[in-house]
């Protein structure tokens, strides 16, 4: 089987791209797309970074066609990736995609290679992805699942699917008054929290082509091919992360395993119960459906409790 080209895209922290990079040395793809973002004019310590970073990924010392798409000036995440990646599949018909703080199980990449392959004509599939935040839970006893989420901590596609890619999500408007977003996103707490999200891709207060390309998915109703175990690491949350930001996210730093021999499933269908798992802890639906005020309120309106009932009971010892 072709070996699948690596997209390997930095911006500005030597630290996991050293750690990321190793990953890929161990792997030695034959072809090799690297993609990285500019310095940022308002933060002083970008250039050395970035130049640093540059360094790093110029070091490819095993046979291999390398190459580069570098941003002089920063263009931000959104444009950076999805130009980058417009710019790859220029070139190739399918690719893996890692970023610098993707650290991926060695079964990742044979994993995304196979799948490339059995699904390249199934217009049913857009994305393959290494992730899994099922807490350890495996749903039949295939090596992977069904999911209507494209979580890309490294992930796989084709240039049949990257070309439906809308940036900009000129569909939502009309498509969220629609029955067809309805009835994709049956649950009306769930499909309030995406609302919000698109809204906010539309009205350019986030910086993300990862949420557009969900839409995009969604839209056309396509499935993402996920495995049973998690096969991606993502070590980049910290001050320093563009969106993950908090280090004691229960997906941060998660462990990888080794997916074992592959078994495929009976049939292509989407596993509604890792998507309502995966909206409830990873995205945190749960956290909506009771919202944080209230359980703010409560505890206070319980120290209070405890408070007076403690005073009552020293005045009356007394």
């Amino acid at each position: 089987m072709k070996q699948t080209p690596v997209v390997y895209i930095v911006f500005n922290r030597p630290e996991h791209t050293r750690k990321t990079f190793e990953v890929l040395r161990k792997q030695r793809p034959k072809n090799l797309f690297i993609i990285a973002d500019g310095p940022r004019s308002n933060h002083p310590s970008d250039d050395w970074k970035c130049s640093s970073v540059r360094e790093i990924v110029d070091k490819v010392d095993w046979p291999c066609e390398v190459k580069r798409n570098y941003a002089e000036k920063n263009l931000g995440l959104k444009k950076r990736i999805s130009s980058g990646l417009d710019w790859v599949f220029e070139s190739v018909d399918r690719a893996i995609v890692l970023e610098d703080d993707c650290v991926a199980n060695p079964d990742f990449f044979e994993f995304c290679n196979t799948m490339l392959e059995h699904y390249s004509n199934d217009e049913r599939i857009s994305v393959v992805t290494g992730n899994n935040f099922q807490r350890g839970f495996r749903h039949g006893d295939a090596s992977y699942y069904f999911s209507k989420f494209s979580h890309c901590w490294g992930w796989a596609t084709w240039k049949r699917a990257w070309q439906h890619f809308d940036g900009d999500i000129s569909f939502w408007p009309e498509w969220s008054k629609s029955d067809d977003w309805k009835n994709k996103i049956e649950d009306k707490v769930e499909r309030r929290y995406w609302t919000g999200i698109f809204g906010r891709v539309r009205n350019g207060t986030i910086d993300s082509w990862a949420y557009p390309w969900t839409a995009c998915n969604w839209y056309r109703g396509t499935l993402s091919v996920a495995p049973n175990v998690n096969l991606v690491s993502n070590i980049g949350f910290g001050l320093d992360g563009t969106h993950t930001l908090s280090k004691k996210h229960a997906a941060a730093n998660l462990e990888t395993h080794p997916l074992g021999l592959l078994k495929h499933p009976d049939k292509v269908i989407n596993n509604v119960e890792a998507d309502k798992f995966d909206f409830e802890n990873h995205f945190g639906g749960k956290n909506l459906r009771f919202p944080r005020s209230i359980l703010t309120n409560m505890k206070r309106l319980l120290r209070i409790t405890f408070r007076f009932l403690r005073n009552s009971l020293i005045i009356n010892q007394k």
